[in-house]
């Protein structure tokens, strides 16, 4: 992979997760005209890869229950992915008939949060997901993995660098093809960013493995860089922010879209990615949303814009 002079990825690609993993924290029923219009704009901001949708039960996720008509609605161009989360072979079921050409399964770093979250253990997750794997094998659909909780858990508190690896190689033996490394409540710092990943790349090479972040303690945009560091090329964000974390109140949730690529930028990476049209939507969905943006570099372009 070329890096850039400072040792850095010459190129990174932001995947935006707002349409999805944003959204589905609303308490308000956010309209499917406004989901598509969302997404639109964020494809013309350059966004290439985008997660959509969620095929799981309206009666745990009802902000998500349109996930069929927002990928029905949605232009179809080259270049352009557009995934949906997956819980077992039903929602992929789902997701294959909306046309997804990607979907997302995902299992915890921590057993206690695994059982709250999905009710299930690690080992019954990736068991529930094997079959998705062959499924989405057989129809050409790639498959990417999410580990929450990889660097604190709100039930087990720190995390360690070899429970993400034993829940990494356990999604890589049934065929998940790249993993995203997640920290979920946003606890994690540079170094110890850092370690989960090093035991990742024990697993995955490096082109295959991707970076979530929350910024609930601020360290968000210091855990992309230390990524950088590694030569860590994809990373989840979401525009203005969407999403809060929900075990932490009052927390902020992913980092944002807008923050993540001004970090690049400034750091001479090519994106693909116009940062004004990027913040103009942002500024967009968080007005039809009625709040502030919670993007630092986007609220302070556009203050000066």
């Amino acid at each position: 992979m070329m890096h850039s002079a400072a040792g850095l990825p010459s190129r990174v690609s932001v995947i935006e997760v707002g349409p999805r993993d944003g959204l589905q924290n609303e308490a308000q029923f956010v309209a499917t005209d406004v989901k598509v219009e969302l997404i639109e704009r964020l494809v013309g901001a350059g966004i290439r890869k985008l997660e959509v949708a969620a095929f799981v039960s309206p009666k745990w996720v009802p902000q998500m229950a349109d996930g069929a008509e927002v990928l029905g609605r949605l232009s179809r161009r080259p270049g352009i992915a557009l995934a949906a989360l997956v819980p077992n072979l039903r929602g992929f079921d789902a997701a294959a008939a909306a046309r997804a050409d990607e979907v997302v399964v995902f299992s915890a770093a921590s057993e206690t949060f695994c059982q709250k979250n999905i009710n299930c253990s690690i080992a019954e997750s990736i068991e529930r997901f094997a079959p998705v794997c062959k499924a989405a094998q057989e129809r050409g659909i790639a498959v990417r993995g999410s580990i929450s909780c990889s660097l604190g858990c709100p039930y087990e508190g720190e995390v360690q660098p070899q429970a993400v690896a034993r829940v990494a190689r356990l999604m890589k033996d049934i065929g998940v093809q790249t993993i995203g490394v997640a920290d979920t409540i946003g606890v994690g710092t540079p170094r110890a960013t850092q370690r989960a990943f090093e035991a990742v790349l024990a697993v995955y090479p490096l082109q295959e493995i991707s970076g979530h972040f929350h910024d609930t303690y601020g360290q968000a945009i210091a855990n992309v860089y230390a990524c950088l560091e590694m030569g860590v090329s994809t990373f989840d964000a979401s525009v203005a922010g969407l999403g809060g974390c929900p075990f932490a109140r009052g927390a902020t949730g992913n980092v944002a879209s807008e923050d993540v690529v001004y970090l690049l930028h400034g750091l001479g990476i090519e994106t693909g990615i116009e940062l004004a049209r990027l913040v103009q939507t942002g500024q967009w969905i968080s007005g039809v949303l009625g709040r502030r943006a919670a993007t630092r570099a986007g609220n302070a372009i556009s203050a000066n814009s």
